[in-house]
């Protein structure tokens, strides 16, 4: 690899020079790690395109690619965090300079979804970005370095649930984290009969469904307020 970059004297004339070394040095002495992420056709044509701009040209590519690098670790580190797709919700994906992939799809109940070229994948429990990956990897069979885009359009699918004695009870879609609380806003709140103390949250997981005992009348007094927990799609809050 390293025959791929110009060959330079270790004395430079200039201040600038000195930092076009600096910045080939870098990517050269950590190219195994900095693009590791990156398929081999692209990292074969981006240091190609690399080395062969002019000084100032492949200083700013340079700084551009570790910049965008950068950004992509930060994506990582915030994955947990991030929404995972759900059955129900609209996605459109679109691929650039590609007019005939542009598409919006619906994920299915069962989690999958299909995208022409790609066939059917699963989507479902995937973040956004994950998603975009997956796609872009099925398509560069067919397409060279293909440039994916994946966005929500309808977050249909993270569906709560309130019922009992509450103003408006039925289904509500979370278009953002939302925990036990706002729910109950949400739904117009208690009437004057609820049993504030005995709300109960209804959770299935693994095929197995618990009750998450909730005293409204805790929060009031602002005490165990860990109890207030973000709900998750299926949850139901049950007023008694």
């Amino acid at each position: 690899m390293a025959a791929l970059f110009f060959a330079r004297g270790s004395a430079r004339s200039t201040d600038l020079e000195r930092v076009y070394y600096a910045l080939d040095t870098y990517l050269l002495n950590n190219y195994n790690s900095v693009l590791s992420d990156f398929p081999a056709s692209i990292t074969r044509k981006l240091t190609i395109r690399i080395i062969s701009m002019q000084n100032t040209h492949r200083a700013f590519a340079i700084i551009a690619l570790l910049f965008t690098l950068s950004l992509n670790s930060v994506y990582a580190e915030t994955t947990d965090d991030a929404y995972r797709i759900l059955p129900g919700d609209v996605l459109e994906i679109s691929v650039w300079n590609e007019d005939n992939l542009l598409k919006q799809v619906l994920v299915r109940p069962d989690g999958g979804m299909s995208f022409p070229l790609v066939g059917n994948i699963q989507a479902a429990g995937k973040s956004v970005v994950e998603l975009q990956s997956l796609v872009a990897e099925e398509l560069s069979k067919y397409i060279p370095d293909p440039v994916v885009t994946v966005s929500t359009q309808q977050l249909s699918g993270n569906k709560i649930y309130v019922i009992g004695k509450v103003a408006q009870p039925g289904e509500m879609v979370a278009n953002h984290k939302m925990d036990v609380v706002q729910a109950l806003s949400v739904a117009g709140g208690m009437t004057p009969y609820a049993a504030a103390n005995k709300i109960k949250i209804l959770r299935r997981e693994g095929g197995k469904l618990t009750a998450i005992p909730f005293k409204y009348g805790d929060i009031e007094k602002g005490e165990n307020l860990q109890q207030n927990i973000i709900l998750q799609s299926g949850d139901i809050v049950l007023v008694p």
